[in-house]
């Protein structure tokens, strides 16, 4: 056995990759992936939501043969769950966003890049495969338009359009942890790197070395500026006038399928659909956004209600193969993970990626095999008791 595989050998879940990428990470990364907003209660009501549900098993069914397989969008994949986009991810891992494109592509389920990523979108949509972009839509019509033809060229074929981020949520966490954007130099934040040596050699150095600083590559049609600097600032004030007519331009200028992702009211749901979404992720940001939120998966069924056969995807709060069930259970097509997966890239790249991967789906089969089901699209409200 390798080392890494020694490594891997002690994850056995998806909390166990937080608590590694805990430890692997210097304390600034870590407090920006691990971000909440304010006082958490958005991220804690995303976890406590699965607890509105309990399972009703059905014995003695024959479950030799599970299937995870899933269609959507026209295009069948692996298993009903996918990698979320999550920005800067190539300061977790080293080449992160490539570490993940890469293993998602090998086991066939879909990874949504970033528009706030570190590594040009032309490279990661050479992977086979990898055909899912998020934007941050910029402020204006010449900017938008720059933007969807740079994806298109690429060869993406699913954007999705993150419109929960008018603003910049409070700071107040990541300043506590030593997070900014773009990152200060400072001798404390030098000292979070020394401590942190697998980090600092595998990734930080590694990339300064055959890719020099980061910058953020492809929120606009251009480059942008460096993810460490001093004295520029990342600017986001120039979206929040964005209204419902610029998704509109958007559908409008888009060939692929649109996705709008950050939906929790069932009036924005179905007034997307009107404008010609393909499809709908319900989210809050996992709990990034606004404190307070309601958690995606007690706003998923008024959503589903909402938009009738649009397909309806989550994110927010999924650590386990149970929380999965319980969300198709509900309706939704399709589930995305995003924490987990920046700790599994964290902690082994490619390889911890991959391990992620297998672990969900054995979780998901072997769940569905104790409820009695034999294919995912069997998992309905039949199999789910509302907790009174």
């Amino acid at each position: 056995m390798t080392r890494q595989q020694r490594r891997l050998s002690r994850i056995r879940n998806f909390l166990d990759l937080e608590r590694a990428g805990k430890r692997h990470l210097p304390r600034p990364i870590h407090g920006y992936v691990a971000n909440a907003a304010e006082e958490g209660k958005s991220l804690a009501a995303n976890r406590a939501a699965f607890d509105d549900y309990c399972f009703l098993p059905r014995a003695l069914i024959d479950v030799s043969c599970v299937s995870l397989e899933t269609e959507l969008l026209g295009r069948h994949y692996a298993a009903p769950f996918g990698i979320a986009p999550m920005g800067i991810s190539a300061l977790s891992a080293y080449r992160g966003d490539l570490a993940l494109a890469r293993a998602a592509a090998r086991a066939n389920v879909p990874m949504v890049m970033s528009g706030s990523s570190l590594i040009p979108m032309e490279e990661v949509a050479a992977v086979e495969g990898c055909d899912w972009f998020q934007a941050y839509l910029p402020g204006d019509e010449p900017g938008i338009e720059a933007l969807i033809a740079r994806v298109e060229r690429a060869g993406f074929r699913n954007l999705v359009i993150t419109v929960d981020y008018p603003v910049p949520p409070n700071p107040d966490n990541n300043r506590r942890s030593g997070f900014s954007s773009p990152i200060r130099p400072t001798l404390r934040l030098a000292l979070d790197g020394l401590v942190k040596p697998r980090w600092l050699y595998e990734t930080f150095y590694k990339t300064l070395r055959h890719h020099g600083i980061p910058h953020f590559e492809n929120n606009h049609a251009t480059r942008g500026i460096p993810v460490i600097s001093r004295h520029v600032n990342r600017d986001f004030s120039g979206r929040s006038h964005l209204d419902w007519n610029y998704l509109a331009l958007v559908r409008e200028r888009w060939p692929g399928n649109l996705v709008v992702k950050g939906i929790l009211h069932p009036e924005d749901a179905q007034r997307a659909k009107t404008q010609g979404v393909d499809a709908i992720i319900v989210s809050n940001h996992g709990g990034r956004q606004l404190d307070g939120t309601i958690a995606p998966l007690r706003a998923l069924p008024e959503v589903i209600e909402a938009v009738g056969d649009l397909p309806v995807m989550i994110d927010s709060g999924f650590r386990r193969g149970t929380d999965v069930l319980k969300a198709l259970a509900l309706g939704a097509r399709f589930v995305f993970f995003g924490r987990p997966f920046n700790y599994a890239a964290a902690y082994a790249g490619e390889a911890g990626t991959s391990h992620a991967i297998h672990l969900m789906q054995e979780e998901i089969a072997r769940n569905m095999a104790l409820l009695g089901i034999t294919d995912i699209r069997q998992m309905n409200m039949s199999r789910l008791r509302r907790v009174p």
